[in-house]
């Protein structure tokens, strides 16, 4: 499940790895177009994220990863406009912004072992994959988890693990997490996911009614389990489906 950015209109004016090659050297401009807008919204709204700029690891992630494979054929040209995209069964593709804001949040280190729920195209988790270690990823439309393990496969990740099922409940086989990713928006915080998170461990979660006010909501798991939350961006995301 991707997420849909509300706060604001966005405007169009390797870490590289092999992974990128010749074959998307049409698009190498564009990246860098994208990238130095995401650095300017950034400032422009560093009275919400608190800072005033993103991690260079993280848009060495974003660089590596080729947007135009993780959008449907029909807008691939439109893979780094500053926007989300639809990608089916409701869903869309998280505006780029949002991916290095949520993703910056999360302070990854590279022995981190990183829960995501909502797998959704599988943009999102291979951003992580470049810097965790490992990334458990959940998703509850079966068709979507399907063509993300697919895609991500046949690009040769080899540090997922993908799950079809209910993202409220996590995947507590493998807990505890060092930082666990929500991208969709829940009316709570998800008790099962908390439980999930180790102690210093890091969630990001946009928490708030669908339709409503939701805000991007940063929560840390401290010694002895004691959890400090703080909202730091109003968005508009797609709902954290339960399974039935």
């Amino acid at each position: 499940m991707c997420v849909i950015l509300g706060h604001r209109k966005t405007r169009r004016t390797g870490l590289l790895t092999k992974m990128v090659s010749d074959r998307y050297d049409d698009f190498t401009d564009a990246r860098e177009a994208l990238i130095a807008e995401i650095e300017a919204e950034v400032v422009e709204t560093r009275g919400f994220l608190g800072i005033d700029r993103i991690d260079s690891k993280v848009f060495q992630a974003m660089r590596a990863v080729p947007r135009e494979d993780f959008v449907p054929e029909s807008v691939r040209d439109l893979a780094y406009v500053n926007r989300p995209l639809a990608i089916g069964h409701g869903q869309t593709i998280s505006q780029p912004f949002i991916v290095a804001a949520m993703t910056n949040a999360l302070a990854l280190s590279p022995s981190d072992r990183v829960l995501e729920i909502g797998t959704g195209c599988g943009y999102q988790t291979a951003v992580l994959a470049h810097l965790a270690r490992h990334v458990y990823t959940v998703e509850v439309i079966e068709r979507l988890a399907q063509s993300a393990r697919a895609r991500l496969t046949a690009q040769g990740y080899g540090n997922i693990d993908f799950r079809v099922g209910d993202g409220w409940l996590g995947w507590a086989e493998h807990a505890p997490y060092d930082a666990i990713i929500v991208t969709a928006a829940a009316p709570e915080q998800p008790a099962a996911l908390l439980d999930q998170l180790a102690e210093g461990g890091r969630m990001i979660v946009p928490i708030g009614p669908t339709g409503g006010a939701q805000r991007l909501t940063r929560i840390e798991k401290r010694p002895g389990g004691e959890l400090h939350s703080s909202g730091f961006l109003p968005v508009a995301f797609v709902p954290l489906i339960k399974s039935r």
